[in-house]
């Protein structure tokens, strides 16, 4: 929290530059439901450690977690510089018809605009953290076992109810054939041979969710899994291939335990599919080659990269977690958090008196007192001229 110096030049050397971090104000927090705790207490946290006060707006999806973070958030901090605020759509409404200071979203995009519009009213900064369709590319020289073992642990994690799980697979159809029995025995390894029954995997969120996964299990072929139990809100875990782009399970994201692949015919095919489709959350790269991953990094853009891991980077606080353009915009996570909670206001304080050394600054100007402030002004005369 303390202040950044800041370098001056000839012209402000006996000056004090620096940067202060100062809290933008109030704060409006929406958080999502897929991790209602922790996508919830880490911005709190790092809003309330940047001086703001914060109105906290859990997902009602999450109807329990809702419930307890009202009743026990009170008890551990100070009620007069935060809120929570329970309710659904229409109480987001109403909360964002307010002006805020700064606004923090985790959620679909499909909200995003409403929340983008209400924040343009009062010229309200924002933070919106998304989504999208993730890509996962598998080189032919890949070990597909270990593929398998990092690709279904991140799948399977929460019923892939994750915004930065892999959202489809791109490889070859030779790779394909080598990836599935692959896929097979990892789920069987890790669930048994009835995952319904493995006290490691949950359920879908709710009705509406299990419905809307259920109607992408007609897309393309089912070639691992695709049994679900409505009662039980359980989708097994799948893999789809013979997928085609312009299906449903191709346009939107997943949100659950479903994996498409998409054949392609090398690392330049693939890289094309990425980038003729909207920017991801994360995209991850598998390839013995580091040549292969660093073409997959340096010719595609997204919020996140992983090489050969699936998303083990957010364990990470050193690194952000943040989207590009439909995948999100601002970046949180360790410091991060409080950096984007945080108004950064460039001070200069100057001493009073020694004005004749100002004089080079005033008019009128000589040839050679111009020479003298470009002098002094150094590598910033661009920036300022």
């Amino acid at each position: 929290m303390k202040d950044t110096p800041g370098s001056t030049n000839l012209l402000t050397k006996l000056d004090s530059a620096f940067v202060r971090k100062e809290p933008f104000g109030l704060v409006l927090i929406i958080a999502p439901w897929n991790y209602p705790v922790n996508l919830t207490l880490v911005p709190l946290v790092g809003a309330l450690a940047a001086g703001n006060c914060v109105v906290l707006k859990p997902s009602e999806i999450s109807r329990g977690t809702e419930k307890v973070l009202a009743e026990v958030l009170p008890q551990y901090l100070d009620q007069s510089c935060f809120a929570v605020v329970l309710g659904g759509p229409e109480e987001t409404g109403q909360l964002l018809e307010h002006k805020f200071d700064y606004i923090f979203f985790t959620g679909e995009g499909a909200r995003s605009g409403s929340v983008m519009t209400a924040a343009a009213k009062h010229l309200t900064p924002v933070t919106l953290e998304l989504g999208g369709k993730n890509p996962c590319y598998v080189d032919d020289d890949c070990d597909p076992q270990i593929v398998a073992n990092r690709v279904a642990w991140v799948p399977i994690l929460q019923r892939r109810q994750t915004c930065v799980a892999p959202d489809y697979l791109l490889c070859s159809p030779e790779m394909q054939e080598r990836l599935l029995p692959a896929l097979q025995s990892t789920i069987t390894r890790f669930y048994g041979d009835d995952p319904q029954s493995s006290p490691d995997l949950g359920r879908i969120i709710n009705q509406k969710q299990f419905q809307r996964l259920r109607a992408l299990l007609g897309c393309g072929r089912v070639a691992i899994g695709g049994q679900s139990d409505e009662r039980d809100r359980y989708i097994a875990p799948t893999v789809l291939v013979d997928v085609q782009e312009t299906e449903p399970v191709m346009q939107e994201e997943i949100f659950g335990p479903i994996l498409p692949i998409v054949n392609v015919r090398g690392v330049d095919e693939a890289i094309e599919f990425i980038n003729r489709r909207e920017k991801p959350l994360a995209l991850y790269a598998f390839s013995n080659s580091s040549q292969v991953v660093n073409q997959m990094l340096e010719r595609t853009s997204s919020g996140g990269f992983v090489g050969n891991d699936g998303f083990i980077y957010m364990s990470l606080p050193s690194v952000p977690l943040g989207g590009v353009g439909h995948s999100g915009m601002g970046r949180y996570h360790g410091k991060f958090t409080f950096d984007t909670f945080s108004h950064h206001r460039a001070c200069l304080l100057c001493p009073t008196g020694l004005e004749k050394l100002n004089n080079i600054r005033y008019p009128p100007y000589s040839d050679r007192g111009q020479q003298l402030a470009r002098w002094a002004l150094g590598s910033q005369s661009c920036t300022l001229l």
